[in-house]
């Protein structure tokens, strides 16, 4: 049951209360005047509160609200230094878990914390707590490689925020074939962990391979976040009730009954280049001399997918789409994902559409919400849109695509004067020859052609936004609340550091002018990951709550439905009311919790995977004879060396003190500088400096960099 059903509310509300005095089950049910029939469902709306940590257990089996027992539940965050964050889902600020009182906890798992006085040091001015109690473990299994210390056989993980290795059974007692050798990556199945001073003890599941057989890391990735690979029989039997034939059902009269057919309008994709499955379409017309029709018409998975079906389930569990370096482990079968649902070009397809009328200033006049019917003209790269933009218009697409950026430039700049943050991070796609292995990385520009269709898109969200908050239609919104003021001040502080002044970042011009000059900093992809953290994640929820991020009210996710399970759920809050889901009470409220779960699992997957090919990408370089030199800026220094990031690759490392031969280096820690005291060299934030590659951790995934031309010495590991 969810905590949103009247039953869990009610409770709530009896627990919170001013007067209430803790007591237990039976003392609750009378309080609600429970009779006999509703006591099993009200004992299993308990245990499920409990479980999920809305309400806590204390002494006597009573319950209470975790504030008021000065505990907290929420989800904790390793870091790979053994402190933890507890990110509070009961209110208020999140937590700092020291190194010591983690407890049996792992990477994820939901948790009761208590708060503990805070020990001198870095997090004095935090809330401290110590875990008390594991509500929820978020895995079962883990990655990791086979060693042996002793006689003690043992996995260590992958994850370096996983820091105890699990004891498993000696090699040759396990019933795989063929059986794990010492040094195989292997996935560990977690039989139990009681105590903190012992290691949690597992069973080998599966056998990945050796680490440097083709493409094992990238299973190995798959299978730490549990991702699915294929799809059930019942859901594919679904998809093969379908013409699969190319043009599908686009001679078929009777999905467009009701649609409105836009077959005749100059309709044109934008995707990147290796793209298959094109969610969406443009179009734009022109009414008059200053009034304009946008058109942006989004696949109907909607007429596919049907709720409550074998396939609708699979798609819910997924979540969304996951694109890894070599692969994409889509949320649909590709039949519909790469064919009927993808607006391909010179075919008929399904689609819903949000046609906006609007002046050449930005202002939006009307719009209108249904399904559609299009048929696209031209599928086109980024690559050549940018292009097309970088020149005068010749031939009627090129005309459309400038038209088409004139009005969205204008919304661009009307949303930053709104107050907007740019938070786009840059991209490195990594480029793998057909053994998987890394030949060429290459960063993604966000061009004039990206932000052309990312205007459009989020025009179409906010206005669909609009539209099911308006008619209060039962749906999901896209929520980015508000930055925790805590959280800004050291984002300053470490701004400060950087040498960039700001004022109060709880003002929004404060924080644009931040933004802008994180932009033009040397360290501006660290610093923006700074920016990034400071902030909170945005989620799904089922109440328009805003968007802080975009400086938008309302705000959804309408445009990618194939790819993500949240869309789908808004397509069908705009069908006709005897076409809409029947959801149970707090049933779309446990969707907003998952997606915005499975969302979180398949970032960290994919920018896994392109960590682990970039390392893999610079471990080549110490195989050659000659290996490369990168150009590269310092954006920190301390007293044991130099950071130093990459701009082209997205890649920073440590080029240590100790393999800066040439001189004896001392740290200036006002200046931020290291000097050499015979020759004088030093070293700055801002500094652009050549590097080589000086050693590889794939353990804890590190790049250790040294000055090109320097030879590097021993130092101690």
């Amino acid at each position: 049951m969810s905590a949103s059903s009247p039953l869990n509310a009610s409770v709530i509300k009896i627990l919170g209360h001013a007067d209430y005095q803790p007591c237990n089950g039976d003392g609750l049910a009378r309080k609600l005047k429970l009779s006999p029939a509703r006591r099993k469902d009200f004992d299993s709306a308990l245990a499920a509160m409990e479980s999920e940590g809305s309400i806590v257990r204390i002494r006597g089996d009573r319950f209470v609200l975790p504030r008021q027992a000065d505990l907290i539940t929420g989800v904790i965050s390793f870091n790979s230094k053994g402190f933890a964050f507890i990110l509070n889902e009961t209110g208020g600020e999140d937590a700092v878990v020291p190194a010591g009182e983690t407890g049996t906890a792992l990477h994820q798992d939901l948790v009761v914390a208590r708060r503990i006085p805070p020990a001198p040091g870095r997090f004095r001015d935090r809330i401290n707590a110590q875990v008390i109690r594991i509500l929820k473990r978020r895995r079962a299994t883990f990655v990791g490689t086979l060693q042996k210390t002793g006689s003690f056989y043992h996995v260590v993980p992958d994850d370096p925020r996983q820091q105890q290795s699990i004891y498993v059974a000696p090699t040759g007692s396990s019933a795989l074939r063929p059986q794990p050798a010492l040094g195989d990556k292997v996935v560990v199945r977690l039989d139990r962990w009681d105590a903190p001073h012992l290691n949690p003890e597992g069973t080998i599941v599966e056998r990945l391979g050796r680490p440097g057989d083709p493409n094992v890391d990238i299973l190995s990735i798959i299978r730490k976040h549990e991702l699915p690979t294929c799809f059930p029989s019942e859901a594919l039997a679904e998809v093969s009730e379908f013409a699969l034939q190319p043009e599908g059902h686009a001679h078929d009269p009777s999905p467009h009954s009701g649609r409105l057919d836009l077959r005749g309008a100059f309709v044109f994709t934008i995707d990147p280049d290796t793209a298959k499955d094109f969610d969406d379409a443009i179009h734009v017309k022109a009414l008059d001399r200053d009034t304009w029709e946008v058109g942006i018409h989004i696949a109907d998975v909607s007429h596919y997918v049907r709720p409550g079906g074998a396939l609708d389930r699979e798609a819910r569990k997924r979540g969304n789409s996951v694109y890894l370096v070599n692969q994409v482990i889509p949320m649909l079968p590709e039949e519909l994902s790469n064919g009927l649902c993808s607006l391909l070009p010179r075919v008929d397809r399904l689609t819903f559409s949000a046609i906006i009328t609007m002046t050449s200033s930005g202002r939006v006049l009307g719009e209108r919400i249904t399904r559609s019917i299009i048929h696209s003209r031209h599928r086109l790269a980024y690559q050549e849109a940018y292009q097309i933009l970088q020149k005068p218009p010749k031939g009627e697409l090129a005309e459309k695509i400038h038209q088409a950026w004139a009005l969205a430039s204008v919304l661009r700049k009307n949303r930053m004067n709104a107050g907007s943050l740019d938070l786009d991070m840059p991209e490195v796609k990594v480029r793998l020859n057909d053994q998987g292995l890394p030949i060429a990385l290459e960063k993604v520009e966000h061009d004039s052609s990206h932000q052309l269709i990312e205007e459009f898109m989020l025009l179409a969200n906010e206005t669909v936004a609009r539209v099911i908050k308006n008619k209060h239609l039962p749906a999901l919104y896209r929520v980015h609340e508000n930055p925790d003021p805590e959280k800004l001040q050291e984002l300053r502080q470490n701004l400060l550091i950087q040498g960039i002044k700001v004022g109060d970042l709880t003002k929004r011009h404060e924080m644009q002018r931040a933004s802008r000059a994180i932009a033009q900093h040397p360290a501006t992809y660290a610093l923006k990951i700074s920016l990034l953290k400071s902030l909170k994640r945005a989620t799904y929820r089922t109440q328009p709550l805003g968007h802080y991020g975009l400086a938008k009210a309302n705000y959804t996710h309408f445009t990618s439905p194939i790819r993500r399970y949240a869309d789908l759920v808004v397509h069908r809050a705009l069908l006709k009311p005897s076409d809409r889901p029947k959801y149970k009470a707090g049933e779309l409220d446990e969707t907003a919790v998952h997606l915005s779960q499975t969302e979180r699992t398949a970032a960290e997957a994919e920018q896994d995977t392109v960590r682990i090919k970039k390392l893999e990408f610079f471990q080549l370089q110490l195989t050659t004879d000659k290996p490369q030199s990168f150009d590269a800026v310092v954006i920190d220094v301390q007293n044991f060396g130099i950071f130093v990031e990459i701009p082209a690759f997205l890649v920073s490392g440590l080029v240590h003190i100790s393999s800066l031969a040439d001189d004896f280096y001392h740290f200036d820690e006002r200046q931020r500088r290291i000097t050499g005291r015979k020759h004088k060299r030093s070293f700055k934030v801002g500094d652009a400096v050549k590097v080589q590659v000086d050693r590889i951790d794939p353990m804890r995934q590190q790049i250790d960099f040294k000055i090109a031309g320097s030879a590097a010495t021993k130092r101690r590991r």
